[in-house]
């Protein structure tokens, strides 16, 4: 009976493995300014059909999937090395200010969305009088 001994490099082959399994994300920037929230996504190879931006009082969601390209003849072809990720993703982001949802503006250009998402003018408390 053999007895396999694990070794380091048995470690890193498992954690590349479960690194390949975890979610991945796109990469962000959430900048404040006085007045806004500016969001920055890489999101390089996705269709912009496929980017959805939802928004309510303090948070935004965005969404979307990369498609798998469809090869011309599977039986032909044999990938070396894959490492791209296709399928949906998404990714919040919940801000210390409520912000404006009705005037955010979205643009996307060269695999980069920029989402500017003004602040709300006033997150003051409202008094309710109780009558009765």
């Amino acid at each position: 009976m053999l007895t396999r001994h694990t070794t380091p490099f048995d470690l890193f082959e498992k954690l590349e493995q479960q690194l390949a399994q975890a979610e991945r994300v796109p990469a962000a920037e959430v900048i404040e300014t006085n007045d806004s929230y500016q969001i920055a996504l890489e999101l390089p190879g996705i269709d912009r059909e496929s980017i959805d931006v939802k928004a309510t009082e303090r948070s935004l969601v965005i969404s979307a999937e990369r498609k798998a390209p469809e090869s011309a003849n599977e039986t032909e072809a044999q990938a070396l090395v894959r490492e791209f990720r296709y399928g949906n993703w998404s990714r919040s982001f919940r801000f210390p200010r409520g912000i404006n949802h009705n005037s955010l503006k979205a643009n996307y250009k060269d695999g980069l969305l920029q989402i500017n998402a003004p602040k709300a003018e006033s997150n003051a408390a409202v008094s309710v009088v109780v009558e009765g």
